[in-house]
């Protein structure tokens, strides 16, 4: 619902977390494996967030070492935690994040038990074991073999790969053996003992009940992160965006919110900092970029975002995203069948 007669010259998008400015109100969200679409693709990644002067997430399972991504990429660093079940696994990976001097640890809770993810399955025969379609479709992609394969070949799971045996700890390998070592022993005391390590910044991902949101603010987390791990994990659940507007009423002056899944642009991003959001976790747009053109091709897809955005800012009438309220959209209605929409 857009007001017309405002002067929007000089808008921004700059918003702050943790009391720390941002260019815009997006975090690159946590992935694993990025190194399958590209060669260093967590650097590329966290470089391109650097530059682009927004936080960048590195996965538990990511094939880049907290350290080196400090070392080599810079910028505001925030590590994803999973829960497994040696606890020795999440210890070191805490240790890690912390003596890289990592701003904020995104504990992930809804992979407790690994989702089935039958489309994965397809591609293969067998654990670790391509098809013979998925492997003539490897063959069709010379520039990925020579970028991904034939430098150092394929990439390893170097946060978690010392608890491996030598022979699980290649990407293709390794995954194979991830969903045994998710723990569905986890629960809101783990929280507490890892609030008491962990002295920076905590947020709790994968939360959507306002209830577990109200603990984790007693537990004394910063912040939560609503989302339905992309809809990999429950199938039917609700999306994190229609349970926002009731958490951030609730908690919004309590703890930092931000909402993943479906971020596909800039109206996106307004959408949800209007139900109150203070920030969108972005991925597929990113990973897309830094797939197609590396550390550029990341950097591009977050400035499509950031020009989207900036659009629709000035199109609402809004000078920043400060301005971005409720009251600026009304629930959608679906288009009659045959009718067509005219610019």
């Amino acid at each position: 619902m857009p007001r017309t007669l405002v002067n929007t010259e000089g808008r921004h998008a700059r918003t702050s977390i943790f009391g720390r400015e941002i260019a815009l109100p997006v975090v690159i969200a946590p992935t694993g494996v990025n190194g399958m679409l590209t060669r260093d693709a967590d650097l590329k990644l966290a470089r391109a967030a650097a530059r682009a002067g927004i936080p960048f997430t590195l996965s538990t399972v990511s094939n880049a070492r907290p350290d080196t991504v400090a070392r080599e990429a810079g910028g505001r660093l925030w590590m994803q935690l999973y829960w497994f079940r040696d606890p020795a696994i999440a210890a070191d990976v805490v240790r890690r994040a912390d003596a890289a001097g990592y701003e904020a640890l995104v504990f992930t809770t809804d992979a407790n038990v690994f989702g089935h993810r039958e489309w994965d399955k397809r591609s293969y025969r067998g654990p670790g074991q391509l098809t013979l379609r998925s492997v003539l479709d490897v063959a069709r992609h010379p520039r990925w073999i020579a970028d991904v394969m034939l430098p150092r070949g394929l990439p390893r799971f170097v946060n978690v790969a010392d608890f491996f045996p030598p022979e699980a700890r290649s990407a293709r390998a390794g995954v194979t053996r991830i969903p045994a070592l998710f723990a569905p022993t986890i629960d809101w005391d783990d929280v507490a003992r890892l609030r008491d390590t962990w002295k920076r910044k905590l947020l709790i991902k994968g939360v959507l009940d306002p209830a577990d949101v109200e603990r984790a603010a007693r537990l004394g987390c910063d912040g939560v992160v609503l989302s339905n791990h992309g809809g990999r994990q429950l199938d039917a659940c609700v999306a994190a965006i229609e349970v926002l507007p009731e958490i951030a009423r609730a908690f919004g002056d309590r703890l930092t919110i931000l909402v993943d899944g479906g971020i596909r642009r800039g109206s996106d991003i307004a959408k949800a900092v209007a139900l109150g959001a203070h920030a969108v976790m972005v991925a597929r747009a990113t990973l897309y970029g830094v797939a197609a053109g590396g550390e550029d091709g990341a950097s591009h897809a977050l400035g499509i975002l950031a020009s989207e955005l900036d659009r629709v800012l000035g199109q609402l009438g809004c000078r920043s995203v400060a301005e971005l309220t409720p009251a600026l959209l009304r629930e959608g209605q679906p288009t009659p069948a045959g009718v067509s929409a005219r610019v």
